[in-house]
């Protein structure tokens, strides 16, 4: 019998369109889409489905790719029966993995997401903080060049070979220099609206804090990976503290997948816009299955699923 977890993307996967076709064609994703609407108090449809400049404004993104991966993951249980015994998400993905877990409502999921959103959008004026990619080059080389250098940080341990870092823009240039000079393949700047999970968003993370004291968490009913820690979270007073602190503190992406298989998951499905995840754990792992459900299409290749 196959370990299942349900995995779930970040910010940078949205596409506009994804998810149309469960809100269209579904009972199920009609539902968490106009749900997420009369909670938020915009078109969460518009949003998603047409053209538009929000769709890369982190405070609306957010909304709209946790409601997509959402609605997709519900569509799936309902229509076949899958269950996971383990969940995670990178970054805001992690909201995602709170509902699938049943710590969150799917509700407050959106809904914390949208301040969450908000909070960090407001965190750092547009122009001061970066991000960057840096490629083919170990995570060790890139903490050294790092520890000598200040206004910048590791923001996501995504994979071998690829490890995103942030910060003040001009820290993250410099950053850049040193780390092509150090042997790395290339060093790519990021478009993104935010230095996100860097100590310049420290302010927002404790804010979110004081947003996440209105939230109800339950105990977990499968364990989660958190980002913060890459370890499994089974009760409940743990949810929140490290909800702030992922705000700011580095996303442990390969650490968190190395922790599901070193538990025996051997099955992965990405639910939610895009195939990032998935091409991440073919590069942590190459025994695990993978699969990637964004469009309703893709539920058919789970049909001898088991």
């Amino acid at each position: 019998m196959s370990k299942i977890a349900f995995i779930f993307p970040g910010q940078g996967a949205q596409y506009c369109g994804m998810g149309q076709d469960f809100y269209e064609q579904t009972k199920i994703g009609k539902e968490t889409y106009d749900m997420a609407s009369s909670l938020l108090g915009f078109d969460l449809p518009e949003l998603c489905f047409e053209k538009n400049d929000r769709l890369d404004i982190t405070e609306y993104t957010q909304a709209a790719m946790v409601t997509t991966s959402i609605a997709m993951m519900r569509v799936l249980e309902a229509e076949k029966g899958i269950r996971p015994q383990v969940t995670a998400g990178l970054s805001l993905g992690e909201y995602c993995a709170l509902a699938a877990a049943g710590v969150m409502s799917d509700a407050d999921a959106i809904r914390t997401v949208r301040q969450r959103g908000i909070l960090m959008q407001e965190a750092v004026p547009n122009g001061i903080g970066a991000m960057a990619a840096i490629l083919a080059l170990d995570a060790l080389t890139i903490e050294e060049v790092l520890g000598g250098m200040e206004g910048v940080q590791i923001a996501n341990y995504n994979c071998p070979g690829q490890i995103v870092i942030s910060g003040k823009k001009e820290a993250v240039e410099a950053a850049n220099e040193k780390l092509l000079a150090a042997g790395a393949k290339r060093a790519l700047m990021l478009n993104v609206s935010g230095p996100f999970h860097s100590s310049m968003l420290t302010g927002a993370g404790e804010k979110l804090g004081e947003v996440l004291k209105g939230v109800e968490i339950k105990t977990p009913q499968i364990p989660y990976v958190a980002n913060v820690t890459a370890q499994y979270v089974t009760v409940s007073d743990m949810v929140k503290p490290l909800l702030k602190e992922q705000v700011f503190s580095s996303v442990r992406w390969q650490q968190s997948v190395e922790t599901m298989v070193a538990d025996g998951v051997d099955t992965f499905i990405e639910i939610g816009p895009g195939k990032t995840l998935a091409g991440f754990i073919k590069k942590i792992t190459k025994d695990a299955r993978v699969f990637n459900i964004e469009k309703l299409e893709d539920m058919a290749k789970l049909i001898n699923f088991s």
